[in-house]
Parts: structure tokens; C-alpha cells; sequence
């Protein structure tokens, strides 16, 4: 059976995009005093430097809306509480109104999905009693909408004060979802101590417990301060697309199942990619595929024959073609899978360029990966 790399990459190029057009829109509400660091969390929490890159547009007097053309997400931007207590009233009055009419729309791309209201760890040295008031007053108007919210304590250095503030926060029993403290960047205190960066991970898995199944692939797509987060995603592709490769080795028509096959393993290929957020070229994904079916998967083929024709035995033939045929696709679609992510994880982290896939030894790379992969499979 001949693959053709090219057309399968094309696939994959074209599942992408259908993905990427049909992710629904995060919306954030972001809340805090000026020089909490709003903007450092934005920008460290999503690619592309979202707060700097983003177009704001205002949508009250006092709150504008930042977003970029293709990307699904909204920053709902509020201004300093450095504020009189009438103005402050009038931000709490206008993120309500946003709220219910995001609300009352029924549409999840434009309702509000969560709040972030942050405070600034090394600016307080107590929770401000005017905040309490503010947020509780706030909270009690949410009850409707019940739109999570989560103190990010920002700046969050040094931990032992953090930790301070995380339970005089908890105190006040506010209808909150959880506090987490964050150093969103490395912070020098002089040449002999660098506090690193910490909690970003913890506020990604905070909101996927909150956000809706509709918004998972969105957070993943999105963030970049998880590495953990977006492989557990993507994990969870590999596992829907290995039970849709079981079940198609039980095709009763001879061979179907080999067509059947590739749809299945394009979604999957796609998934993992939007869940990384990351720019695939045809040429790219032509490599994979090359490296991984084209190549290794030979072998797997080859045994994928084999229960075919014993699908042309009547009756009996079915079923243990299709036991054959489904668990050969399994370990396929998983060492696919798995290889794939591994790819993924390396690019991430800047162990390799994309463009070094391109190459002999990158080819030798990718196909290392799935062998190995498809080992680990067998020995399960």
C-alpha cells in the first residue's frame, strides 16, 4: 500500500486550520490596582506577548477590550483601583453589566469566563479592606452569572509573606474559586539572589478546572506557561483517537479500515498542534509523516494486510481480522501519537528548530522517536 506523505500533510494542514477557525473565544476580566503587573501576567501567561501586541478598544467609559485578529482570546482590561470610591463603584457596575449581557447572549464566545482580580504581594503589606469590601459587594452581584473568579496574588515574593497574604485573602471567606500567588518573571534582588518564576502553572490548571469543556483547547492553544498542561491535553487526543482506530479494525469490508485510518490519525496529528499553539508548515508535517508511516509504519502495514484477508473469511474472519486489525492500528495511532508530542515538546522547549526537521538528521530523529514509541506500544 502506498502512502502518500504529501496529500496526508495537506490533510493535516487543512484539519488544523478547521480547528483553529472553530476554537471558541476565552474571555478574561482582568482586575487590580496600577502596577500590580497586569500586563507581566498577560504577557507571560500567553504567546505572542499579548498585552504589547494586542489591539485595546474601549466597550464602557472605564474598561477596554484587547484582542488580535485569528487568536482566540479577549482581555478585558479595567482601570487602577487607585480610583475614588464612585469610580470604583462604577468599574464593579460596568464588568456586572458585561457580565450578564455576555450572559444573556447564550453565545459562549461572548460570555465572560473568568476573572482574574490581582494583588500585588510586595506593594500590601495587609489586604486592603477596601478591596475586601469592593469584591464582596462584587461577588454578591456574580451569584446570578456565577462567573469564576481567582485572586492572582502578583509579584509573589518572597513566598513566606505570599503565603501570609494567600490565608488573610482565604479569611474573608469571599465567593472566590481559589488565590494564587505568582512571580511571573525572575525577579534580581541583587547579584547574589535571583527569585525565580513560579505559579504560572498553577493558575493554567486552575482555570481548567473552571472553564468549560468547550474552552479546554482554547486555554491549551493559548498559553504557554504549562508545558505539563498542553502534553496531559494532548494525551487525551491520543486516547479518543486510539478508540477510534480500535473500532475502525472492525470495518467488515476488507481494506476499509486502512482508509479509514488516516482521517483518524490527520484529527489526531491536528489536535496536538493546536494544543501547542505552534505555526506547522506542509513541508514540515510531509517530513513526519515520511519519518513515521511512511517508513516504520511498513511493518504495521504489512500485518494490516494480513487481517484484511482474514476479513474475507465470512463470519469468523470479521471478528479476528478485526481484533488484529484493531490492535495493530492502536499501536500505530499511540506511537504516532506519542512521537508526535515528544516532537512537539522539543520544539517548545528549544532543543530543536523546525527547520532542523527538514533535514537528514532530523528525518533520523523523528523516525527514532516513533520506533521507540511503537516499541513502548507492543510492550503494553
Amino acid at each position: 500500500m502506498q502512502i502518500d506523505t504529501d496529500k496526508i500533510a495537506q490533510q493535516c494542514i487543512d484539519a488544523i486550520n478547521d480547528k483553529i477557525k472553530n476554537l471558541n473565544k476565552l474571555n478574561i476580566i482582568v482586575i487590580g490596582k496600577s502596577g500590580v503587573g497586569k500586563s507581566t501576567l498577560i504577557n507571560s501567561l500567553f504567546r505572542g506577548n499579548f498585552a504589547e501586541t494586542g489591539l485595546g478598544r474601549p466597550v464602557t467609559s472605564e474598561i477596554r477590550r484587547l484582542e488580535k485578529k485569528d487568536y482566540p482570546l479577549a482581555i478585558y482590561d479595567t482601570p487602577g483601583f487607585e480610583l475614588s470610591a464612585g469610580q470604583q463603584n462604577k468599574v464593579k457596575d460596568e464588568v456586572i453589566d458585561i457580565i450578564r449581557k455576555g450572559f444573556a447572549s447564550k453565545d459562549i464566545n461572548d460570555a465572560i469566563h473568568c476573572i482574574w482580580y490581582c494583588i500585588n504581594v510586595g506593594a500590601n503589606r495587609t489586604f486592603d479592606e477596601s478591596e475586601v469590601q469592593w469584591l464582596k459587594e462584587f461577588t454578591a452581584e456574580n451569584k446570578i452569572t456565577q462567573v469564576p473568579i481567582i485572586v492572582v496574588l502578583t509579584q509573589a515574593v518572597p513566598k513566606k509573606k505570599a503565603a501570609e497574604m494567600k490565608t488573610l485573602v482565604e479569611k474573608e471567606n469571599l465567593d472566590i474559586v481559589k488565590v494564587v500567588p505568582v512571580l511571573a518573571q525572575d525577579m534580581e534582588f541583587d547579584e547574589d539572589y535571583i527569585a525565580r518564576a513560579y505559579g504560572l502553572d498553577k493558575l493554567i490548571d486552575v482555570m481548567a478546572e473552571v472553564l468549560p469543556a468547550e474552552l479546554q483547547n482554547t486555554l491549551q492553544n493559548v498559553q504557554k506557561a504549562s508545558l505539563d498542561s498542553k502534553k496531559r491535553a494532548s494525551q487525551g487526543v491520543i486516547a479518543a483517537a486510539v478508540a477510534g482506530s480500535f473500532g475502525e479494525g472492525f470495518a467488515p469490508i476488507p481494506f476499509s479500515d486502512a482508509a479509514l485510518l488516516v482521517p483518524t490519525q490527520v484529527g489526531m496529528i491536528a489536535g496536538i498542534t493546536v494544543i501547542f499553539g505552534m505555526d506547522i508548515s506542509k513541508s514540515f508535517l510531509t517530513s513526519f509523516v515520511s519519518a513515521t508511516i511512511g517508513s516504520a509504519g511498513a511493518t504495521v502495514l504489512g500485518k494490516t494486510i494480513v487481517s484484511n484477508l482474514l476479513k474475507l473469511i465470512p463470519g469468523v474472519g470479521t471478528v479476528a481480522g478485526g481484533m488484529i486489525s484493531g490492535t495493530t492500528a492502536g499501536l500505530l495511532t499511540t506511537a504516532l501519537g506519542e512521537a508526535y508530542i515528544l516532537i512537539m515538546e522539543m520544539i517548545y522547549t528549544g532543543e530543536i528548530n523546525k527547520e532542523d526537521l527538514y533535514t537528514e538528521d532530523g528525518q533520523a530523529t523523528m523516525k527514532k522517536l516513533f520506533k521507540e514509541e511503537l516499541k513502548k506500544s507492543r510492550k503494553k
